[in-house]
């Protein structure tokens, strides 16, 4: 059985170059699928890889209650009084806790490839904002000082959108501004944020004494329960509060979402258009060896070797369609830099990661099309008569 298997296997490979034309459009078609395919799934591991590896379990995030980002947020100067004398959080050599108190506000931005207009994040913090983001840095420049008009930009922003080189001024919002210093988070999420004073902020926008997010360093393993069950016990107080690398986690799944609703379903589409060729491609390798398969069967070979020979045939021109689909894929968009629209309708700049658990998915499908595409003239090739010897 197996030598017979071989013998068509081998017979049906050598054949492939009198039909090259038809297996190279199969390969083509294929390749298309898994390229798209790996290009959704390498912008959706980017977008989870940059929000994903922002925040840190031992910073909590606070947020008032029901709210899903900071921007449908609000938090009074009164309960930020309230929370920094809260349990459970970490207190500096002056007794005082480590939290900061943040305004976040949308500004109109360029985005350098097209000069279209997009939100950016214009974040307003104080003192305790840059020990709270782990990692981060000062690149270029200086931090902006206290009660200026002075912005510090992520690296992320400097590399996709116009106008934020170091020393250059820009209006934003009401006022104009200078941008003063580069800052670099490792690549997380802050680094597509503009930073400036909060006081500052709060004036120009108008935002009395409030603001719409709390960090807080957490005081040991069981800080942010203690912190929780106080802040539940307090009556002037209605908040959620979680790690901040809980809250970006969460965040990340909008984009994963979109991969699940968007990019599989148009793979699948294009699959089928995919199956259509593999399909055709096969059945003319069939016909054009109808003789020679006629032949074999005559002399005692059988149709399961006949059907395992076709169907090889297929899988393989269906796995080089995927190699080729992962490799163009790899070699177009892993590592492009892009930005997209986050939960906050503002900016998040990433890179497109493809990843070696995507390569194995495209490849999956595409042995699944070439195996549903060689299925039926498979089974032809097995049924193949014995009066078709000499084309009879």
């Amino acid at each position: 059985m197996l030598k017979q298997i071989f013998a068509v296997t081998a017979l049906n490979l050598r054949s492939i170059p009198q039909r090259w034309g038809m297996s190279l459009a199969t390969i083509i078609a294929v390749a298309l699928v898994v390229s798209v395919l790996l290009a959704f799934m390498a912008m959706s591991n980017g977008f989870s890889a940059t929000l994903s590896g922002s925040g840190s379990d031992n910073v909590a995030m606070v947020l008032r209650k029901g709210a899903q980002t900071e921007l449908n947020s609000g938090i009074s100067g009164e309960q930020i009084r309230l929370i920094s004398e809260a349990p459970g959080l970490s207190r500096d050599e002056n007794g005082n806790t480590i939290i900061s108190a943040e305004l976040y506000v949308i500004a109109d931005g360029l985005k350098r490839s097209t000069m279209t207009k997009v939100n950016l994040p214009l974040r307003g913090v104080g003192k305790n904002a840059m020990q709270l983001r782990e990692g981060m840095k000062i690149t270029q420049g200086t931090m902006f000082a206290s009660g200026s008009n002075e912005l510090i930009v992520g690296e992320a922003v400097i590399r996709e959108f116009a106008g934020f080189d170091l020393g250059q001024e820009i209006r934003l919002g009401p006022n104009t501004w200078k941008v003063v210093g580069i800052f670099s988070t490792g690549g997380t999420v802050f680094e597509s944020e503009i930073w400036a004073n909060a006081g500052v902020l709060q004036n120009l926008f108008r935002r009395g004494n409030s603001y719409q997010s709390v960090r807080a360093e957490l005081d040991g393993a069981d800080g942010l329960e203690k912190f929780k069950q106080w802040a539940e016990n307090e009556p002037q107080l209605s908040l959620d509060i979680q790690t901040e690398k809980q809250f970006f986690a969460g965040q990340a799944g909008s984009l994963e979402n979109m991969v699940n609703f968007v990019g599989w379903p148009l793979a699948i589409i294009m699959a089928i258009g995919a199956l259509a060729g593999a399909w055709n491609t096969m059945y003319a390798s069939v016909d054009a060896r109808i003789s020679e398969i006629a032949t074999l069967r005559t002399i005692g070979f059988n149709g399961f070797s006949t059907f395992i020979g076709t169907m090889v045939e297929a899988l393989l021109l269906a796995f080089i369609g995927g190699l080729l689909g992962a490799l163009l894929a790899y070699l177009m968009f892993n590592g492009l830099s892009t930005s997209t629209l986050s939960a906050g309708f503002t900016q998040v700049v990433f890179k497109f990661e493809v990843t070696a658990q995507s390569v194995q998915s495209g490849i999956i499908m595409a042995l699944i099309v070439g195996f549903l595409g060689g299925l039926a003239p498979s089974i032809r090739a097995a049924r193949v008569p014995l009066t078709s010897v000499n084309g009879g």
